[in-house]
């Protein structure tokens, strides 16, 4: 079977091929993808070619098929696998596999960065034995196919929340998780990483009592508060307050007059910024717990933090990359359940076409989740733009109107809309 990928050849060298998959083994398992959203790590991936820690190939012989947050419907079953998978049935993919070598010690090798056949910018892929066998095969029930390209993402935000720790004085057991009833500062928080964060801190039964998000840019603010307010979150008990600490002579001082006065339980910092970073050690409380939630591009990056508050007040700092295959199921049952509508991060559509470019551009393009539909062909276009894009496209008019609905989201009856009339690659 023919598929179209786009491959990683080199530093910002990402190409569309067509190509001629193998005949499945036994143990593998063929699988047609539907949706695949672009994660800055992508990114990160092209920017490094070869030197990216994931890939292990040589790139002037094999080339990696990138994307690792799809969506599909398995097409053929191996013999091995197939009581447990079934022809038609949706699927989400965990691509942290954390597989052993033949130590036993866990590899970084991920489908979207290490895999000749497997990677979510792709018409048909094929899922290696691996994948199965460490249970990162995950059987996806919604009734659409973008969310479950969202829960990878949405499951590194529930990594995160829960590699959080705290200790009482005295003992050194760790307590992990956010402080229930707690203070919790978001910084950097209304892009499309700290909107899943707002989202999860709200509906997630472990829950803040306060809850601050800052951000430099009064668009990003202003629509995170529109998508999540303020009186939803009320309604779970928890106060949410947005804050642009651009113009703030003391932001330390702002922010602890909105806590009573005190610093924070837990504050996660969403943009590898040095600046962001030391302001999330100084709104430290006792105790308090500090997850560098962004993954800087530049492997020397630093920051000054102050390790006497390490040492006499207890600060912890945590730092996670990705969730767990737990997290992941945990983000699934959230969305089927509807206790979680990741929508809001995404604000750009586009076709297998435009995945190449948008992957190498992704830090320059302004906006959230950038979600290729991998059968279609369509430029890279941003739902704000579709009323525009409309009025000489009536293809465009549609989604618009579709869109409209729903207060200008994503969603299931616009994804049908586009499956069905978008044009095919």
């Amino acid at each position: 079977m023919k598929t179209k990928a786009v491959r990683l050849y080199g530093v910002n060298d990402l190409r569309l091929d067509e190509f001629e998959l193998p005949q499945i083994k036994d143990d593998e398992i063929l699988v047609k993808i539907i949706s695949d959203s672009i994660c800055m790590s992508s990114h990160k991936l092209a920017s490094q070619g070869d030197k990216h820690k994931r890939v292990r190939h040589d790139l002037t012989k094999t080339q990696p098929i990138v994307g690792h947050e799809f969506c599909g419907t398995i097409e053929q079953v191996g013999s091995k696998w197939s009581k447990q998978f079934k022809t038609g049935k949706k699927f989400a993919i965990q691509p942290a596999l954390n597989y052993p070598d033949s130590n036993g010690e866990p590899t970084l090798w991920a489908p979207g960065y290490s895999y000749d056949f497997i990677g979510g910018n792709a018409t048909y892929v094929i899922i290696p034995n691996e994948v199965m066998e460490m249970n990162c095969l995950l059987d996806y029930s919604g009734e659409n196919y973008f969310l479950g390209s969202l829960a990878e993402p949405v499951s590194c935000i529930v990594g995160a929340f829960h590699a959080q720790y705290h200790t009482k004085p005295g003992s050194y057991v760790h307590s992990m998780g956010i402080i229930e009833g707690g203070s919790m500062a978001l910084l950097a928080g209304a892009g499309p990483m700290g909107l899943g964060a707002i989202d999860y801190a709200i509906h997630n039964p472990l829950k803040p009592k306060l809850l601050i998000v800052t951000d430099i840019d009064d668009s990003r603010l202003k629509r995170a508060a529109q998508l999540l307010t303020v009186e939803e979150a009320e309604k779970n008990g928890v106060k949410l307050i947005y804050v642009n600490t651009k113009d703030i002579n003391d932001p330390v001082q702002h922010l602890c007059n909105l806590n009573n006065g005190k610093l924070y339980d837990d504050v996660f910092v969403f943009a590898p910024v040095k600046p962001v970073l030391e302001l999330g050690d100084k709104l430290l409380g006792r105790d308090g717990c500090l997850n560098f939630f962004a993954g800087p591009t530049n492997p020397a990056f630093t920051a000054e933090l102050n390790f006497y508050n390490v040492h006499y007040e207890s600060h912890h700092i945590v730092g996670t990359s990705g969730g767990n295959t737990d997290d992941m199921i945990e983000s699934l049952t959230m969305m089927e359940n509807g206790k979680l509508n990741p929508a809001f991060m995404i604000t750009h559509i586009g076709g297998l076409d435009s995945a190449a470019k948008t992957t190498i551009e992704l830090d320059k393009i302004p906006g959230g989740k950038r979600l290729i539909y991998t059968h279609k062909k369509m430029e890279m276009t941003a739902i704000d733009d579709f009323t525009e894009k409309g009025k000489t496209d009536p293809f465009f008019a549609a989604l618009a109107q579709i869109c409209g609905k729903y207060n200008g989201l994503w969603n299931t009856e616009a994804e049908q809309y586009l499956l069905e009339n978008a044009e095919d690659i």
